[in-house]
């Protein structure tokens, strides 16, 4: 009988943009955007989510550049393991495979938690709104029914061949830039309708509210007494990097580029990596910071719903920001099918965790000094795949971390959901620095084979050349920039548990995940140079020649307008026709 242990190379570029594009948009963007605006104020979190942005296009630049000179399995710990040390690489491969398996987790424990759709009936009589109660009759249910249902649908959608996978997930795609376009349109229409009872259409930005929050309390509670309240330039500047680190989660996701690389078809001829890299960049961050926007036009940072939004847990869709808007505006409707599209969207993202988690497992499993020798017949297990490319074994195995889920059970599962989405974003950041700082040794271990002489193809590493595959523009400073953010971040992520009241569970769940991943290097080390430190050897092949470079093939290239007959005007039939061609391209 055939042992299959290859993935199929049948997703297609627009699979791949909608892929990375449906990571994204989980419930980070829903739930997450009044977080940030509470803890800022409006102003303030769209500086926040740009600043975020600007570490996913650091990122993702340096991880699009790397894997499409090279397209490799596994390119988020490959690559660190090629050109930092294979200890590093290792440790890397492992830690962002158990994050994307927390991501399964914290997207169903979010979807259990947005059945739990009700409004506090003083709330809704405060704000006038025309009904007693709104809500759904399904909050109670037990969350491990709604965790159950969701776990199923996710690991069958999974077992999918990555074909039909990739169709599915395009389709979800569509459906999200659609649905997201159509919320900033509501939420700009809502502030246009509000002049009259508030005079302006900036009423959150004015007096008594702001640009930003006046405050930032440390540990926001209901009582009293809020405990530590930091005003100022001090509070601001700590507000605006409590709001990156908490929008951070939502930009997670963007590296999907990279691991489906092993399936992308025809990599050469349609440039799939830098036009996927660069679309999935400008869509995120334009629909992030608009819709931020636009949902602050319409709520006050201080509502007493975003409020409940604690800065270490994730609630209902009763406290997103644009079903509140909705809610203070007196509609009707709206804030149920609000929060039934925030299940759609989180239900996606958890069977796009589940796709990458399987994916960098199948990677892992392929390189038997990653693992023990006690789990070498594992490995060799899961690195099987079915006839139509299905990695089985890796699929399920992800799939049962997503158990965690049922956590939901337990008597506060928001800050449960909370805890697990701040250790699976630091333990994204270290893989993101882990990223940066293989670029910076890629891009001189290329310029170096670029300038040698002896090399046949020394073409291939130059990055002006014309057949070289994706290049920017300043991608070393980029490089840099986001090493030295990523590891702020890490360290800085979760200051607060620091003062009082410390917060044990707080700080484990923030930093755990930095013991860990030193820890792996350790074992590694341990096992290749023996106990003693000082004897550790750096392991880094540095080598760029297998698989060979990829180049473009020659010819006009993708993402660019040229015009055939440039001296024509531009309603030529063949320059028109070029211009058809390039929107299309950005658009599909």
């Amino acid at each position: 009988m055939t042992r299959h242990t290859v993935l199929r190379a049948d997703l297609k570029e627009r699979h791949v943009n909608m892929m990375a594009f449906s990571a994204c948009i989980g419930f980070g963007l829903f739930l997450q955007s009044g977080k940030v605006i509470y803890i800022a104020g409006p102003g303030l979190a769209i500086i926040a989510f740009v600043l975020a942005a600007s570490v996913m296009w650091s990122v993702i630049a340096c991880i699009g550049e790397m894997t499409a000179l090279f397209p490799v399995q596994g390119p988020l710990f490959e690559f660190p393991g090629r050109f930092i040390d294979e200890a590093v690489g290792y440790a890397t491969g492992w830690i962002s495979w158990f994050a994307w398996t927390v991501i399964i987790a914290a997207e169903v424990l979010a979807v259990a938690q947005l059945w739990k759709f009700r409004f506090d009936e003083q709330y809704l009589k405060d704000v006038g709104y025309p009904d007693k109660e709104l809500g759904w009759s399904t909050e109670g249910y037990s969350p491990a029914v709604w965790v159950f249902i969701f776990l199923i649908l996710i690991g069958c959608i999974n077992l999918l061949p990555v074909r039909q996978y990739g169709q599915l997930e395009y389709i979800f795609g569509v459906i999200k830039i659609f649905f997201i376009s159509g919320l900033i349109v509501f939420n700009v229409i809502l502030s246009a309708i509000q002049k009259v009872p508030h005079g302006n259409h900036f009423w959150t930005w004015n007096r008594p509210y702001g640009f930003s929050s006046e405050s930032l309390v440390v540990h926001p509670s209901h009582d009293a007494n809020p405990g530590v309240v930091l005003r100022g330039e001090q509070g601001q500047f700590l507000a605006l990097w409590t709001g990156i680190a908490a929008g951070l989660f939502s930009f997670v996701g963007f590296e999907t580029i990279a691991i489906t690389a092993a399936e992308n078809k025809d990599l050469e001829k349609h440039e799939t990596i830098k036009l996927a890299t660069k679309k999935l960049t400008l869509r995120i961050t334009i629909l992030y910071v608009l819709c931020t926007f636009a949902g602050g036009l319409n709520v006050p940072y201080n509502d007493p719903n975003l409020v409940n939004i604690q800065i270490n847990s994730v609630r209902a869709g009763q406290n997103s920001v644009y079903v509140l808007a909705a809610v203070r505006n007196h509609l009707r409707v709206w804030p149920s099918i609000f929060n039934g599209f925030f299940i759609f969207s989180a239900t996606t993202s958890g069977i796009n965790a589940l796709y990458n988690s399987s994916r960098l497992l199948h990677a892992l499993a392929s390189i038997p000094e990653a693992w023990p020798l006690f789990a070498q017949n594992w490995r060799r297990r899961l690195e099987r795949t079915t006839s139509r490319g299905v990695p089985l074994g890796t699929v399920t195995v992800s799939w049962c971390f997503g158990l965690v889920a049922f956590l939901a059970v337990k008597p506060f599962p928001a800050i449960v959901l909370g805890r697990i989405t701040n250790n699976a974003v630091v333990s994204e950041l270290i893989s993101y620095a882990a990223i940066c700082l293989s670029y910076i040794q890629f891009y001189h271990r290329i310029k170096a084979a670029a300038e040698d002489h002896t090399l046949e193809n020394r073409s291939a590493y130059n990055r002006d050349d014309k057949q070289y595959p994706y290049r920017t523009h300043g991608q070393l400073f980029r490089a840099y920039y986001g090493l030295l953010f990523c590891i702020l971040l890490i360290l800085f992520n979760n200051w607060r548990a620091f003062i009082h009241p410390f917060s044990t569970p707080d700080f484990i769940a923030s930093y755990i995940g930095i013991v860990a991943f030193f820890a792996l290097i350790a074992a590694y080390h341990i096992r290749s140079d023996g106990w003693n430190p000082f004897k550790w050897r750096r392991h880094a092949s540095m080598q760029i020649f297998r698989p060979p470079p990829k180049v473009v093939v020659p010819g006009r290239r993708r993402g660019h307008l040229e015009f055939p007959n440039p001296k024509a005007p531009i309603w030529d039939e063949e320059n028109f026709k070029s211009l058809v061609q390039f929107v299309w391209g950005w658009l599909k």
